[in-house]
């Protein structure tokens, strides 16, 4: 008499495959470090420029504004990190002091043109059909013109100047923003919680202000970083054709349209102007897209 084989199953523990070993502890670290290197440099780029907004005489104590024509279209070296204009200006100094009026530039036309787009996109996507149809046709002549032709025209209107610039480059920016901000509050009228607050009977002021418009301004942080270095773009645009801050003011856009006469002479005095914004720019580029990658799926 034959013994029977067993049958073996997928599930019988014996064909189970080996769980993985756990990864040194080391490896998890130098991988999670590695990964976070981009944002990190990003972040200590930020802070370095918010400090120098916040305290600039900390990081740059000479005058930015002093003249030394001994020492003018003086190489960067060790006098002078960065160094020096025609005037003899020192180049670091000016950057670090052109942090304040370019970040506030850039903060408050951001502050504009995101609360422009906040009042434009709420009409649009909760107003009705017709208030949607108006500001979406508004939106789109927006769109067709040229965002430096659309500051453009509104300097020339208003008269050149840092609050003109203020709110061109914030009238720029607002379309962009305001039709994300409709597609958030469309999305939002069609959820759940909605339906259900209109079946209770909620006053549409009340779904709009409780329901709709807390979570549809939630990406809002992530479009102010990311408009923070756009804006910033805009204004030292502007100051590069002369219809910001006038000169001799230490701002980024100013110093780079001071610097490109010289520019076969002296290229310092617009490549590290140049690149401030760039570092900005892009920081800030890219810690909102970390923002985004780290908030609800």
């Amino acid at each position: 008499m034959s013994i029977p084989k067993p049958v073996l199953s997928a599930q019988d523990p014996l064909l189970r495959p080996l769980p993985a070993p756990p990864p040194h502890p080391g490896a998890l670290s130098v991988r999670g470090l590695a990964g976070n290197l981009p944002w990190l440099a990003c972040a200590a780029v930020l802070l370095f420029f918010l400090v120098a907004a916040i305290a600039p005489n900390l990081l740059a104590p000479v005058d930015p504004l002093a003249i030394n024509p001994t020492g003018a279209f003086s190489p960067p070296g060790p006098g002078h990190l960065l160094g020096t204009d025609e005037s003899g200006r020192d180049i670091y100094s000016r950057i670090v002091h052109g942090a304040r009026p370019s970040l506030l530039i850039g903060a408050a036309a951001t502050a504009i043109g995101l609360g422009l787009a906040v009042v434009l996109g709420t009409v649009a996507g909760f107003g009705g059909r017709w208030l949607d149809y108006g500001v979406g046709r508004l939106l789109e002549v927006l769109f067709a013109l040229p965002g430096l032709l659309l500051a453009l025209v509104f300097i020339a209107l208003a008269g050149p100047g840092v609050t003109t610039t203020v709110i061109a480059v914030g009238l720029t920016t607002a379309p962009g923003y305001a039709r994300m901000i409709r597609a958030q509050i469309i999305a939002q009228r069609a959820s759940p919680m909605v339906e259900a607050a209109t079946v209770l009977g909620r006053s549409r002021a009340r779904i709009l202000t409780v329901h709709i418009l807390p979570n549809a301004l939630a990406p809002l942080a992530v479009l102010a970083t990311l408009g923070l270095g756009q804006a910033i773009l805009w204004a030292a645009s502007l100051s590069f054709l002369g219809l910001g801050a006038p000169p001799p003011a230490p701002e980024w856009g100013t110093m780079l349209s001071s610097g490109r006469t010289y520019l076969a002479l002296a290229w310092w005095m617009t490549f590290f102007p140049g690149l401030a914004i760039v570092l900005v720019a892009a920081a800030s580029t890219v810690l909102s897209r970390s923002l985004k990658s780290a908030g609800p799926r």
